[in-house]
């Protein structure tokens, strides 16, 4: 999955599962999830909970961290790595 289609399904996420108030193109690889999105803490986890069950993988309490979760492009590029380390 390229990095493009992990950004738009979490797209889809935020604004279906989290009820995100913004539309699809106004959530850029560089909007901040907490500041620009508006997740809370409560939306976080939520938000990790939403990407165990779209991607097929686990995010640990390692990696469940503010830099991890920070951007669009961040989250994604953490989610990529994950699915190819559940490939291998």
């Amino acid at each position: 999955m390229t990095i493009a289609a992990i950004e738009d399904t979490l797209r889809d996420v935020l604004i279906e599962d989290l009820f995100v108030e913004l539309d699809k193109d106004q959530i850029l690889p560089g909007s901040s999830l907490r500041c620009d999105v508006g997740l809370d803490s409560l939306g976080f986890v939520e938000l990790r909970e939403q990407i165990a069950q779209r991607f097929g993988i686990v995010i640990s309490d390692d990696d469940f961290t503010p830099e991890n979760f920070a951007t669009l492009s961040s989250l994604s590029s953490l989610i990529a790595q994950r699915c190819e380390a559940s490939a291998r």
